[in-house]
């Protein structure tokens, strides 16, 4: 297994930007793996899901966990809501779920100033009926994979940043 530090939950939850404030506390690197989605496909990943479909997309973001399985060490890789399914995922790094609820997730995006965006990047967020299903669905899967599940609702980001880098520093010892 690698050293990699991986943030997994559903869309909008704050990975991308619990990411970066865990590499601002730790030094580390960080990365997001719909950005390199993006950058692969040179198109953005509502344009894929538009054109492609959903299977597409899964298909690349395995192409993506393999190529950090190869090439990423001692990096924080933030994920996007699905990724959790690509078969590699444990032999990336320590798993650490996000979690909030539902709602939780709607009120923070739609709290954003530019909220209409943040949803609209979303293509799973465009159904909302969809969404409280997959939710519901990918719930119980995001905590059996995870080494750890922290709680993120209603808190600052600075504030999950050292809890996980707490959790982590534990489990070095």
């Amino acid at each position: 297994m690698s050293n990699n530090i991986l943030l997994i939950g559903f869309m909008g939850v704050g990975k991308g930007r619990t990411a970066r404030a865990l590499a601002a506390a730790t030094g580390c690197f960080a990365l997001d793996t719909d950005d390199l989605i993006e950058s692969f496909v040179k198109m953005k990943i509502r344009t894929l899901f538009a054109q492609q479909g959903e299977p597409a997309f899964r298909k690349i973001e395995q192409q993506v966990a393999d190529w950090l399985e190869s090439h990423v060490h001692g990096t924080i890789v933030s994920t996007g809501g699905g990724f959790f399914m690509v078969n590699n995922l444990q032999r990336l790094g320590r798993v650490v779920y996000l979690h909030s609820s539902l709602k939780g997730i709607l009120a923070t995006l739609n709290r954003h100033p530019d909220a209409a965006r943040k949803i609209k990047k979303r293509p799973l967020l465009q159904d909302m009926e969809a969404a409280r299903a997959l939710y519901q669905q990918r719930l119980p899967l995001y905590r059996q994979l995870a080494d750890y599940v922290v709680d993120v609702e209603g808190r600052r980001t600075s504030e999950v940043a050292a809890e996980i880098k707490a959790l982590l520093a534990r489990d070095r010892v």
